[in-house]
Protein backbone atom coordinates (compact mmCIF):
# COMPACT_ATOMS: atom_id res chain seq x y z
CA UNK A 1 0.00 0.00 0.00
CA UNK A 2 0.78 3.95 -0.37
CA UNK A 3 0.45 4.52 3.07
CA UNK A 4 3.11 3.51 5.31
CA UNK A 5 3.39 1.12 7.82
CA UNK A 6 3.07 3.24 11.02
CA UNK A 7 -0.19 4.94 10.06
CA UNK A 8 -1.50 1.74 9.30
CA UNK A 9 0.01 -0.01 12.19
CA UNK A 10 -1.75 2.74 14.69
CA UNK A 11 -5.20 2.09 12.57
CA UNK A 12 -4.49 -1.74 13.07
CA UNK A 13 -4.52 -1.10 17.08
CA UNK A 14 -7.03 1.59 17.20
CA UNK A 15 -9.49 -0.70 16.02
CA UNK A 16 -7.96 -3.78 18.07
CA UNK A 17 -7.56 -5.70 15.03
CA UNK A 18 -4.11 -6.85 16.56
CA UNK A 19 -2.07 -6.48 19.55
CA UNK A 20 1.35 -4.83 20.31
CA UNK A 21 2.90 -8.36 20.45
CA UNK A 22 1.33 -9.73 16.84
CA UNK A 23 2.30 -6.66 15.35
CA UNK A 24 6.26 -7.38 16.74
CA UNK A 25 6.33 -11.08 15.69
CA UNK A 26 5.02 -10.12 11.96
CA UNK A 27 7.73 -6.97 11.81
CA UNK A 28 10.26 -9.67 13.17
CA UNK A 29 9.14 -11.44 10.02
CA UNK A 30 8.15 -9.85 7.51
CA UNK A 31 11.60 -9.44 6.09
CA UNK A 32 11.53 -7.37 2.85
CA UNK A 33 7.38 -7.71 3.15
CA UNK A 34 5.22 -5.20 4.25
CA UNK A 35 4.14 -5.02 7.74
CA UNK A 36 0.24 -6.04 5.92
CA UNK A 37 1.76 -8.43 4.03
CA UNK A 38 3.59 -10.03 7.04
CA UNK A 39 0.31 -9.93 8.92
CA UNK A 40 -2.07 -11.47 6.24
CA UNK A 41 0.51 -14.30 5.76
CA UNK A 42 0.53 -14.98 9.28
CA UNK A 43 -3.08 -14.98 9.53
CA UNK A 44 -3.53 -12.57 12.29
CA UNK A 45 -5.69 -10.27 10.04
CA UNK A 46 -7.25 -10.92 5.99
CA UNK A 47 -6.84 -8.37 3.34
CA UNK A 48 -10.55 -7.40 3.99
CA UNK A 49 -9.95 -6.94 7.45
CA UNK A 50 -7.27 -4.18 6.90
CA UNK A 51 -9.48 -2.73 3.82
CA UNK A 52 -12.40 -2.17 5.82
CA UNK A 53 -10.23 -0.61 9.00
CA UNK A 54 -8.83 1.48 6.82
CA UNK A 55 -12.37 2.98 5.09
CA UNK A 56 -13.88 3.50 8.07
CA UNK A 57 -10.98 5.84 9.27
CA UNK A 58 -11.13 7.54 5.87
CA UNK A 59 -14.57 8.51 6.08
CA UNK A 60 -15.28 5.80 3.04
CA UNK A 61 -17.68 3.58 2.04
CA UNK A 62 -16.12 -0.45 1.75
CA UNK A 63 -17.01 -1.95 -1.37
CA UNK A 64 -17.31 -6.06 -1.90
CA UNK A 65 -16.63 -5.99 -5.49
CA UNK A 66 -16.86 -10.08 -6.10
CA UNK A 67 -20.56 -9.52 -7.58
CA UNK A 68 -19.75 -6.54 -9.89
CA UNK A 69 -21.64 -7.28 -12.99
CA UNK A 70 -19.42 -5.86 -16.44
CA UNK A 71 -21.15 -2.80 -17.71
CA UNK A 72 -19.42 -2.17 -20.64
CA UNK A 73 -20.77 1.74 -21.27
CA UNK A 74 -19.66 2.12 -17.54
CA UNK A 75 -16.59 0.72 -18.22
CA UNK A 76 -15.64 3.69 -20.80
CA UNK A 77 -16.04 6.25 -18.25
CA UNK A 78 -12.48 5.76 -17.18
CA UNK A 79 -9.80 4.86 -19.79
CA UNK A 80 -8.30 1.40 -19.66
CA UNK A 81 -5.32 2.26 -19.87
CA UNK A 82 -5.49 5.06 -16.81
CA UNK A 83 -7.76 2.59 -14.71
CA UNK A 84 -4.58 -0.12 -15.30
CA UNK A 85 -1.97 2.52 -14.06
CA UNK A 86 -3.87 3.35 -10.73
CA UNK A 87 -5.71 0.98 -10.11
CA UNK A 88 -9.04 1.61 -9.72
CA UNK A 89 -12.57 0.66 -11.33
CA UNK A 90 -15.88 2.38 -11.73
CA UNK A 91 -18.17 0.90 -9.28
CA UNK A 92 -21.80 3.16 -10.20
CA UNK A 93 -22.54 6.55 -12.06
CA UNK A 94 -25.00 8.93 -11.75
CA UNK A 95 -26.09 12.15 -13.28
CA UNK A 96 -24.21 13.81 -10.37
CA UNK A 97 -20.67 11.88 -9.93
CA UNK A 98 -18.86 8.38 -10.37
CA UNK A 99 -18.07 6.20 -7.94
CA UNK A 100 -14.48 5.20 -8.26
CA UNK A 101 -13.09 1.44 -6.25
CA UNK A 102 -9.73 2.04 -5.26
CA UNK A 103 -7.33 -0.32 -3.24
CA UNK A 104 -5.90 2.27 -1.05
CA UNK A 105 -7.86 4.71 0.84
CA UNK A 106 -4.75 6.65 1.86
CA UNK A 107 -3.46 7.46 -1.18
CA UNK A 108 -4.37 11.00 -2.05
CA UNK A 109 -1.61 11.09 -5.14
CA UNK A 110 -4.12 8.94 -6.63
CA UNK A 111 -7.47 10.93 -6.13
CA UNK A 112 -5.88 14.36 -7.20
CA UNK A 113 -4.61 12.69 -10.51
CA UNK A 114 -7.95 11.32 -11.27
CA UNK A 115 -9.93 14.12 -10.90
CA UNK A 116 -7.84 16.30 -13.21
CA UNK A 117 -7.60 13.31 -16.31
CA UNK A 118 -11.52 12.50 -15.75
CA UNK A 119 -12.59 16.16 -15.03
CA UNK A 120 -15.44 14.91 -13.24
CA UNK A 121 -17.21 14.32 -10.07
CA UNK A 122 -15.58 11.28 -8.15
CA UNK A 123 -17.43 8.97 -5.13
CA UNK A 124 -14.16 7.32 -3.93
CA UNK A 125 -15.07 3.69 -2.41
CA UNK A 126 -12.48 1.09 -0.89
CA UNK A 127 -12.14 -2.30 -2.23
CA UNK A 128 -9.43 -4.87 -1.42
CA UNK A 129 -6.18 -4.73 -3.71
CA UNK A 130 -7.12 -8.71 -4.91
CA UNK A 131 -10.65 -7.38 -5.54
CA UNK A 132 -9.24 -4.66 -7.66
CA UNK A 133 -7.09 -6.68 -9.60
CA UNK A 134 -10.13 -9.31 -10.77
CA UNK A 135 -12.32 -6.60 -11.37
CA UNK A 136 -9.93 -5.18 -13.65
CA UNK A 137 -9.13 -8.23 -15.51
CA UNK A 138 -13.34 -8.11 -16.21
CA UNK A 139 -13.77 -5.38 -16.97
CA UNK A 140 -10.49 -4.28 -19.14
CA UNK A 141 -9.18 -7.13 -20.94
CA UNK A 142 -7.21 -6.90 -23.69
CA UNK A 143 -8.79 -8.54 -27.05
CA UNK A 144 -6.54 -11.61 -27.05
CA UNK A 145 -7.45 -12.40 -23.67
CA UNK A 146 -11.61 -12.19 -23.94
CA UNK A 147 -11.06 -14.12 -27.07
CA UNK A 148 -9.51 -16.70 -25.69
CA UNK A 149 -11.85 -17.06 -22.69
CA UNK A 150 -15.20 -17.19 -24.96
CA UNK A 151 -14.34 -19.14 -27.67
CA UNK A 152 -15.02 -18.33 -31.68
CA UNK A 153 -18.48 -18.40 -31.08
CA UNK A 154 -18.29 -14.89 -29.50
CA UNK A 155 -17.03 -12.47 -32.86
CA UNK A 156 -16.54 -9.45 -30.75
CA UNK A 157 -16.51 -7.30 -34.11
CA UNK A 158 -20.01 -8.96 -35.76
CA UNK A 159 -22.79 -6.22 -36.53
CA UNK A 160 -25.93 -7.00 -34.80
CA UNK A 161 -28.33 -6.22 -37.35
CA UNK A 162 -31.50 -4.77 -36.66
CA UNK A 163 -29.96 -3.98 -32.96
CA UNK A 164 -31.72 -0.70 -31.30
CA UNK A 165 -30.02 1.43 -28.74
CA UNK A 166 -27.90 4.68 -28.96
CA UNK A 167 -24.66 2.82 -28.25
CA UNK A 168 -23.01 1.09 -31.27
CA UNK A 169 -22.47 -2.41 -31.80
CA UNK A 170 -19.23 -3.52 -29.94
CA UNK A 171 -19.92 -2.51 -26.38
CA UNK A 172 -23.27 -4.69 -27.15
CA UNK A 173 -21.61 -7.42 -28.07
CA UNK A 174 -18.97 -7.29 -25.69
CA UNK A 175 -21.39 -6.78 -23.05
CA UNK A 176 -23.42 -9.92 -23.87
CA UNK A 177 -19.88 -11.81 -24.14
CA UNK A 178 -18.84 -10.74 -20.20
CA UNK A 179 -22.55 -11.34 -19.03
CA UNK A 180 -22.53 -14.79 -20.04
CA UNK A 181 -18.65 -15.34 -18.95
CA UNK A 182 -19.84 -14.06 -15.48
CA UNK A 183 -23.01 -16.13 -15.44
CA UNK A 184 -20.44 -19.63 -16.26
CA UNK A 185 -17.86 -18.06 -13.45
CA UNK A 186 -20.21 -17.54 -10.79
CA UNK A 187 -21.45 -21.51 -12.06
CA UNK A 188 -25.10 -20.12 -12.37
CA UNK A 189 -27.68 -22.53 -13.64
CA UNK A 190 -29.89 -20.04 -15.16
CA UNK A 191 -29.76 -16.39 -16.49
CA UNK A 192 -33.03 -14.25 -16.48
CA UNK A 193 -33.23 -10.71 -18.51
CA UNK A 194 -36.54 -8.76 -17.17
CA UNK A 195 -37.63 -5.71 -18.49
CA UNK A 196 -39.45 -3.57 -15.51
CA UNK A 197 -40.77 -0.48 -16.14
CA UNK A 198 -38.08 1.65 -15.95
CA UNK A 199 -35.52 -0.92 -15.45
CA UNK A 200 -33.58 -4.09 -17.28
CA UNK A 201 -33.14 -6.32 -14.52
CA UNK A 202 -30.30 -9.44 -14.41
CA UNK A 203 -30.56 -12.00 -12.60
CA UNK A 204 -28.49 -15.23 -11.88
CA UNK A 205 -29.22 -18.39 -10.44
CA UNK A 206 -26.75 -19.63 -8.27
CA UNK A 207 -27.35 -23.36 -6.51
CA UNK A 208 -31.15 -22.59 -6.72
CA UNK A 209 -31.06 -18.65 -5.17
CA UNK A 210 -31.73 -16.24 -7.27
CA UNK A 211 -28.72 -13.19 -6.99
CA UNK A 212 -29.47 -9.86 -9.05
CA UNK A 213 -26.35 -8.45 -10.85
CA UNK A 214 -25.54 -5.05 -11.92
CA UNK A 215 -28.45 -4.15 -14.13
CA UNK A 216 -27.51 -2.89 -17.80
CA UNK A 217 -29.15 0.51 -18.94
CA UNK A 218 -32.59 0.32 -19.88
CA UNK A 219 -32.15 2.01 -23.45
CA UNK A 220 -29.87 -1.30 -24.00
CA UNK A 221 -32.53 -3.29 -23.69
CA UNK A 222 -33.78 -3.94 -27.36
CA UNK A 223 -30.28 -4.29 -28.60
CA UNK A 224 -29.23 -6.79 -26.17
CA UNK A 225 -32.37 -9.30 -26.54
CA UNK A 226 -31.59 -8.68 -30.16
CA UNK A 227 -28.06 -9.89 -29.80
CA UNK A 228 -28.68 -13.31 -28.72
CA UNK A 229 -31.68 -13.58 -30.68
CA UNK A 230 -28.76 -13.95 -33.53
CA UNK A 231 -26.71 -15.98 -31.47
CA UNK A 232 -29.44 -18.74 -31.39
CA UNK A 233 -29.01 -18.43 -35.43
CA UNK A 234 -32.90 -19.53 -35.23
CA UNK A 235 -34.81 -16.77 -33.53
CA UNK A 236 -36.57 -13.80 -35.45
CA UNK A 237 -35.21 -10.52 -34.14
CA UNK A 238 -38.15 -9.38 -35.91
CA UNK A 239 -41.10 -11.12 -33.75
CA UNK A 240 -41.57 -9.66 -30.26
CA UNK A 241 -45.19 -10.52 -29.68
CA UNK A 242 -44.84 -14.80 -29.85
CA UNK A 243 -42.60 -16.65 -27.56
CA UNK A 244 -39.61 -18.27 -29.09
CA UNK A 245 -36.65 -20.90 -28.28
CA UNK A 246 -33.74 -21.37 -29.29
CA UNK A 247 -30.17 -22.74 -28.55
CA UNK A 248 -26.47 -21.22 -28.22
CA UNK A 249 -23.72 -23.29 -28.12
CA UNK A 250 -20.48 -21.77 -25.92
CA UNK A 251 -16.63 -22.04 -26.01
CA UNK A 252 -15.51 -21.51 -22.90
CA UNK A 253 -11.41 -22.29 -23.13
CA UNK A 254 -10.20 -24.27 -25.94
CA UNK A 255 -11.89 -27.64 -24.54
CA UNK A 256 -14.63 -26.68 -22.39
CA UNK A 257 -18.09 -26.06 -24.25
CA UNK A 258 -21.68 -25.27 -22.79
CA UNK A 259 -25.09 -25.14 -24.09
CA UNK A 260 -27.63 -22.39 -23.39
CA UNK A 261 -31.30 -23.04 -24.12
CA UNK A 262 -33.04 -19.54 -24.68
CA UNK A 263 -36.97 -18.85 -24.54
CA UNK A 264 -38.29 -15.17 -25.03
CA UNK A 265 -41.71 -14.00 -23.60
CA UNK A 266 -43.29 -10.91 -24.56
CA UNK A 267 -44.38 -8.95 -21.25
CA UNK A 268 -45.77 -5.67 -20.71
CA UNK A 269 -42.49 -3.59 -20.94
CA UNK A 270 -40.43 -6.06 -23.50
CA UNK A 271 -39.25 -9.23 -24.00
CA UNK A 272 -38.34 -11.48 -20.82
CA UNK A 273 -35.31 -13.95 -21.63
CA UNK A 274 -34.47 -17.00 -19.69
CA UNK A 275 -31.24 -18.90 -20.75
CA UNK A 276 -30.46 -22.37 -19.02
CA UNK A 277 -27.18 -22.90 -18.77
CA UNK A 278 -26.58 -26.90 -19.91
CA UNK A 279 -23.14 -27.62 -18.50
CA UNK A 280 -21.82 -31.26 -19.50
CA UNK A 281 -19.88 -31.60 -16.88
CA UNK A 282 -22.60 -32.59 -14.97
CA UNK A 283 -23.05 -35.55 -16.91
CA UNK A 284 -20.29 -37.19 -15.66
CA UNK A 285 -21.45 -36.78 -11.75
CA UNK A 286 -21.11 -40.26 -9.96
CA UNK A 287 -23.55 -41.16 -7.46
CA UNK A 288 -21.69 -39.70 -4.35
CA UNK A 289 -21.57 -36.30 -6.40
CA UNK A 290 -25.38 -36.37 -6.23
CA UNK A 291 -25.45 -36.72 -2.59
CA UNK A 292 -26.29 -40.43 -2.01
CA UNK A 293 -24.51 -41.36 1.07
CA UNK A 294 -22.84 -44.75 1.45
CA UNK A 295 -25.75 -46.86 2.24
CA UNK A 296 -28.03 -45.62 0.09
CA UNK A 297 -25.51 -45.71 -2.41
CA UNK A 298 -24.90 -49.25 -2.34
CA UNK A 299 -28.94 -50.18 -2.66
CA UNK A 300 -29.67 -47.88 -5.77
CA UNK A 301 -26.11 -49.46 -7.38
CA UNK A 302 -28.17 -52.65 -6.67
CA UNK A 303 -30.96 -51.19 -8.06
CA UNK A 304 -29.17 -50.30 -11.40
CA UNK A 305 -28.09 -53.77 -11.82
CA UNK A 306 -31.43 -55.15 -12.38
CA UNK A 307 -32.19 -56.84 -15.56
CA UNK A 308 -35.85 -55.29 -15.86
CA UNK A 309 -38.36 -53.04 -14.40
CA UNK A 310 -39.46 -49.43 -13.92
CA UNK A 311 -37.48 -47.19 -11.65
CA UNK A 312 -38.73 -44.00 -11.25
CA UNK A 313 -37.32 -40.40 -9.87
CA UNK A 314 -40.32 -38.29 -8.68
CA UNK A 315 -39.97 -34.44 -6.84
CA UNK A 316 -41.03 -31.36 -7.73
CA UNK A 317 -39.84 -29.07 -10.50
CA UNK A 318 -36.23 -27.91 -10.26
CA UNK A 319 -35.47 -30.93 -7.97
CA UNK A 320 -32.45 -32.39 -9.89
CA UNK A 321 -34.63 -35.57 -11.30
CA UNK A 322 -33.17 -35.25 -14.64
CA UNK A 323 -29.44 -34.48 -13.23
CA UNK A 324 -30.42 -37.69 -11.07
CA UNK A 325 -31.68 -39.75 -14.57
CA UNK A 326 -28.20 -38.64 -16.77
CA UNK A 327 -26.10 -40.00 -13.83
CA UNK A 328 -27.95 -43.76 -13.23
CA UNK A 329 -27.51 -43.26 -17.50
CA UNK A 330 -23.95 -42.66 -17.13
CA UNK A 331 -23.34 -45.10 -14.36
CA UNK A 332 -24.52 -47.99 -16.33
CA UNK A 333 -23.56 -46.70 -20.00
CA UNK A 334 -20.90 -50.01 -21.08
CA UNK A 335 -20.83 -51.40 -24.61
CA UNK A 336 -22.61 -54.46 -23.69
CA UNK A 337 -25.70 -52.21 -22.79
CA UNK A 338 -27.95 -50.67 -25.90
CA UNK A 339 -29.61 -47.07 -24.03
CA UNK A 340 -32.36 -45.29 -25.55
CA UNK A 341 -33.70 -42.16 -24.25
CA UNK A 342 -36.75 -40.64 -25.56
CA UNK A 343 -36.52 -36.48 -24.00
CA UNK A 344 -38.53 -33.25 -24.78
CA UNK A 345 -36.11 -31.89 -25.11
CA UNK A 346 -32.93 -33.45 -25.54
CA UNK A 347 -31.19 -31.25 -22.65
CA UNK A 348 -27.68 -33.16 -22.77
CA UNK A 349 -26.34 -35.14 -25.48
CA UNK A 350 -24.60 -38.13 -24.22
CA UNK A 351 -21.74 -40.45 -25.85
CA UNK A 352 -22.95 -43.87 -26.61
CA UNK A 353 -26.48 -43.48 -25.96
CA UNK A 354 -29.23 -43.02 -28.28
CA UNK A 355 -31.04 -40.04 -27.70
CA UNK A 356 -34.54 -39.30 -29.53
CA UNK A 357 -36.10 -35.97 -29.52
CA UNK A 358 -39.44 -35.57 -29.18
CA UNK A 359 -41.65 -33.15 -31.78
CA UNK A 360 -45.51 -33.47 -31.32
CA UNK A 361 -46.01 -30.94 -34.12
CA UNK A 362 -44.92 -33.66 -36.61
CA UNK A 363 -46.66 -36.76 -34.64
CA UNK A 364 -43.57 -37.47 -32.80
CA UNK A 365 -44.73 -37.95 -29.37
CA UNK A 366 -43.42 -39.79 -26.12
CA UNK A 367 -46.07 -42.86 -27.22
CA UNK A 368 -44.71 -42.61 -30.73
CA UNK A 369 -41.50 -42.41 -29.98
CA UNK A 370 -41.71 -45.22 -27.46
CA UNK A 371 -43.30 -47.95 -29.58
CA UNK A 372 -40.70 -47.10 -32.12
CA UNK A 373 -37.27 -47.47 -29.93
CA UNK A 374 -39.09 -50.89 -28.76
CA UNK A 375 -38.26 -52.72 -32.36
CA UNK A 376 -34.77 -51.00 -31.60
CA UNK A 377 -34.35 -54.13 -29.55
CA UNK A 378 -33.09 -51.77 -26.52
CA UNK A 379 -31.76 -53.35 -22.95
CA UNK A 380 -32.48 -50.10 -21.28
CA UNK A 381 -34.71 -46.90 -21.75
CA UNK A 382 -35.01 -43.30 -20.33
CA UNK A 383 -38.37 -41.69 -20.79
CA UNK A 384 -38.04 -38.04 -19.62
CA UNK A 385 -41.73 -37.74 -18.16
CA UNK A 386 -44.36 -40.32 -17.75
CA UNK A 387 -46.95 -37.59 -18.13
CA UNK A 388 -50.04 -39.68 -19.80
CA UNK A 389 -52.17 -42.97 -19.82
CA UNK A 390 -50.53 -44.16 -23.19
CA UNK A 391 -47.21 -43.06 -22.45
CA UNK A 392 -47.05 -44.97 -18.45
CA UNK A 393 -48.74 -48.37 -20.33
CA UNK A 394 -46.08 -48.47 -23.05
CA UNK A 395 -43.65 -48.02 -20.79
CA UNK A 396 -44.64 -50.92 -17.97
CA UNK A 397 -45.40 -53.15 -20.92
CA UNK A 398 -41.46 -52.52 -21.88
CA UNK A 399 -40.91 -53.18 -18.56
CA UNK A 400 -42.63 -56.51 -18.16
CA UNK A 401 -40.24 -57.71 -21.49
CA UNK A 402 -37.32 -57.53 -19.94
CA UNK A 403 -36.41 -53.59 -20.29
CA UNK A 404 -35.52 -52.02 -17.86
CA UNK A 405 -36.39 -48.52 -17.76
CA UNK A 406 -36.12 -45.30 -16.21
CA UNK A 407 -38.26 -42.29 -16.00
CA UNK A 408 -39.85 -39.21 -13.46
CA UNK A 409 -42.68 -38.22 -12.21
CA UNK A 410 -44.33 -34.87 -10.66
CA UNK A 411 -45.13 -36.12 -7.02
CA UNK A 412 -44.45 -34.89 -3.11
CA UNK A 413 -42.76 -38.27 -2.37
CA UNK A 414 -42.01 -41.32 -3.23
CA UNK A 415 -45.10 -43.44 -2.32
CA UNK A 416 -47.51 -41.07 -3.67
CA UNK A 417 -46.28 -41.72 -6.96
CA UNK A 418 -48.22 -45.19 -7.18
CA UNK A 419 -51.41 -43.29 -6.48
CA UNK A 420 -50.34 -40.81 -9.67
CA UNK A 421 -50.00 -43.87 -12.01
CA UNK A 422 -53.03 -45.42 -10.57
CA UNK A 423 -54.65 -42.09 -11.50
CA UNK A 424 -53.73 -41.38 -15.09
CA UNK A 425 -55.17 -44.40 -15.87
CA UNK A 426 -52.81 -47.34 -15.24
CA UNK A 427 -54.53 -50.60 -13.88
CA UNK A 428 -53.24 -51.41 -10.41
CA UNK A 429 -52.10 -54.94 -10.88
CA UNK A 430 -49.46 -53.40 -13.96
CA UNK A 431 -48.18 -51.02 -10.95
CA UNK A 432 -47.44 -53.94 -8.81
CA UNK A 433 -45.91 -55.41 -10.84
CA UNK A 434 -43.43 -53.28 -13.46
CA UNK A 435 -42.11 -51.20 -10.73
CA UNK A 436 -38.92 -52.17 -8.88
CA UNK A 437 -38.60 -48.63 -6.73
CA UNK A 438 -39.47 -44.93 -6.45
CA UNK A 439 -36.76 -42.51 -5.31
CA UNK A 440 -37.90 -39.17 -3.97
CA UNK A 441 -35.61 -36.14 -4.25
CA UNK A 442 -35.22 -32.41 -3.18
CA UNK A 443 -31.85 -30.19 -3.63
CA UNK A 444 -30.22 -28.27 -1.01
CA UNK A 445 -27.30 -26.04 -1.24
CA UNK A 446 -23.74 -27.68 -0.67
CA UNK A 447 -21.42 -25.82 2.01
CA UNK A 448 -18.52 -24.22 0.97
CA UNK A 449 -15.35 -26.57 1.72
CA UNK A 450 -13.07 -24.58 2.01
CA UNK A 451 -14.67 -21.39 4.45
CA UNK A 452 -17.46 -23.55 6.23
CA UNK A 453 -16.95 -23.63 10.19
CA UNK A 454 -18.04 -25.23 13.08
CA UNK A 455 -21.87 -24.37 14.30
CA UNK A 456 -24.00 -25.28 16.88
CA UNK A 457 -28.05 -26.01 16.26
CA UNK A 458 -30.66 -23.69 18.05
CA UNK A 459 -33.13 -25.63 19.83
CA UNK A 460 -35.92 -24.41 17.29
CA UNK A 461 -34.09 -25.93 14.71
CA UNK A 462 -33.65 -29.55 16.97
CA UNK A 463 -37.25 -29.14 17.55
CA UNK A 464 -37.82 -28.66 13.54
CA UNK A 465 -35.43 -31.45 12.84
CA UNK A 466 -36.43 -34.07 15.31
CA UNK A 467 -32.66 -34.26 16.58
CA UNK A 468 -32.24 -34.88 19.90
CA UNK A 469 -28.94 -34.61 22.13
CA UNK A 470 -27.72 -37.72 21.79
CA UNK A 471 -27.31 -37.50 17.90
CA UNK A 472 -25.04 -34.56 18.31
CA UNK A 473 -22.07 -36.21 19.91
CA UNK A 474 -20.55 -37.59 16.88
CA UNK A 475 -21.60 -34.53 15.08
CA UNK A 476 -19.88 -31.82 12.80
CA UNK A 477 -22.51 -29.03 11.93
CA UNK A 478 -21.10 -26.29 9.99
CA UNK A 479 -22.37 -22.59 9.25
CA UNK A 480 -21.85 -21.00 5.61
CA UNK A 481 -19.35 -18.06 5.82
CA UNK A 482 -18.24 -17.26 2.58
CA UNK A 483 -14.82 -16.59 0.74
CA UNK A 484 -13.79 -16.48 -2.76
CA UNK A 485 -14.12 -20.12 -3.64
CA UNK A 486 -18.12 -19.60 -3.04
CA UNK A 487 -18.55 -15.87 -4.29
CA UNK A 488 -19.08 -15.10 -1.04
CA UNK A 489 -22.20 -17.10 -0.91
CA UNK A 490 -21.10 -19.75 1.29
CA UNK A 491 -22.19 -22.40 -0.79
CA UNK A 492 -21.05 -24.49 -3.71
CA UNK A 493 -23.04 -26.75 -5.00
CA UNK A 494 -26.13 -28.33 -4.65
CA UNK A 495 -26.62 -31.99 -3.51
CA UNK A 496 -29.83 -34.33 -3.14
CA UNK A 497 -31.78 -35.54 -0.19
CA UNK A 498 -33.66 -38.66 -1.10
CA UNK A 499 -35.58 -41.48 0.20
CA UNK A 500 -35.86 -45.09 -1.50
CA UNK A 501 -39.50 -46.55 -1.63
CA UNK A 502 -38.55 -50.62 -2.47
CA UNK A 503 -41.22 -52.63 -3.75
CA UNK A 504 -41.61 -56.24 -2.25
CA UNK A 505 -43.76 -58.36 -1.99
CA UNK A 506 -46.21 -57.09 0.39
CA UNK A 507 -46.62 -53.63 -1.17
CA UNK A 508 -47.19 -55.49 -4.22
CA UNK A 509 -50.37 -57.19 -2.24
CA UNK A 510 -51.62 -53.38 -1.21
CA UNK A 511 -51.43 -52.20 -4.53
CA UNK A 512 -53.32 -54.66 -5.98
CA UNK A 513 -56.01 -53.90 -2.91
CA UNK A 514 -56.07 -50.19 -3.73
CA UNK A 515 -53.85 -49.09 -0.78
CA UNK A 516 -53.65 -45.38 0.04
CA UNK A 517 -50.97 -43.75 0.01
CA UNK A 518 -50.84 -43.04 3.58
CA UNK A 519 -51.12 -46.98 4.18
CA UNK A 520 -47.87 -47.47 1.88
CA UNK A 521 -46.02 -44.54 3.33
CA UNK A 522 -46.60 -46.38 6.71
CA UNK A 523 -45.66 -50.06 5.24
CA UNK A 524 -42.37 -47.71 3.86
CA UNK A 525 -41.47 -46.71 6.53
CA UNK A 526 -41.68 -50.14 8.21
CA UNK A 527 -39.08 -51.42 5.72
CA UNK A 528 -36.66 -48.61 6.81
CA UNK A 529 -37.55 -45.79 4.67
CA UNK A 530 -35.75 -42.64 5.48
CA UNK A 531 -37.66 -39.27 4.87
CA UNK A 532 -36.44 -36.78 3.17
CA UNK A 533 -35.63 -35.16 6.18
CA UNK A 534 -34.22 -37.42 7.84
CA UNK A 535 -32.06 -38.16 5.24
CA UNK A 536 -31.54 -34.57 5.61
CA UNK A 537 -30.84 -34.35 9.03
CA UNK A 538 -28.18 -36.84 8.36
CA UNK A 539 -26.44 -34.39 5.88
CA UNK A 540 -26.43 -31.59 8.52
CA UNK A 541 -24.90 -34.13 11.28
CA UNK A 542 -22.33 -34.68 8.90
CA UNK A 543 -21.18 -30.76 7.79
CA UNK A 544 -22.57 -31.15 4.15
CA UNK A 545 -25.44 -28.65 4.30
CA UNK A 546 -26.95 -26.26 7.23
CA UNK A 547 -30.19 -27.03 9.50
CA UNK A 548 -31.83 -24.06 7.13
CA UNK A 549 -31.39 -25.66 3.68
CA UNK A 550 -33.25 -28.75 5.17
CA UNK A 551 -36.38 -27.22 7.02
CA UNK A 552 -36.51 -25.36 4.13
CA UNK A 553 -37.31 -27.45 1.40
CA UNK A 554 -38.94 -29.85 3.23
CA UNK A 555 -41.75 -28.43 5.33
CA UNK A 556 -44.19 -30.88 3.68
CA UNK A 557 -42.71 -33.95 5.35
CA UNK A 558 -43.78 -33.99 8.77
CA UNK A 559 -42.66 -37.96 9.50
Amino acid sequence: MAANDAYIREILLETSLVSEEQLERAARAGGHAGLVDALIQQGVVSQEDVSRALAAHSAMDFADLSNLMINPVLAETIPAEVARRFKVVPVSQTDSALSVAVGDPLDFDTFDALHHLLQRELEFVCGTPQAIQAALDKFYPDEAALRGAAGDDFSLGEVVPGAEGESGDAPIIKMVTMMLLEAYNMRASDIHLEPLEKRFRVRFRVDGVLHEMSNPPKKLQAAIISRLKIMSGTMSIAEKRLPQDGRIQVKMGKDKQIDLRVSTIPTNHGESVVMRILDKSSLSLGLPQLGFLSDDQEIFEQLLRLPDGILLVTGPTGSGKTTTLYGCLNFINKPDKKLITVEDPVEYQMSGINQVQVNADIGMTFPAALRSILRQAPNIIMIGEIRDAETANIAINASLTGHLVFSTLHTNDAPSAVARLVDIGVQPFLVSSAVRAILAQRLVRRLCPKCKQPDELSEKQMSALGIDYSQLGQASVMRAVGCDACKNLGYKGRMGLFEIFLIDDEVRHMVNNHASTVELRKRAREMGMRTLREDGVRKVLAGMTTAEEVIGVTMADSD
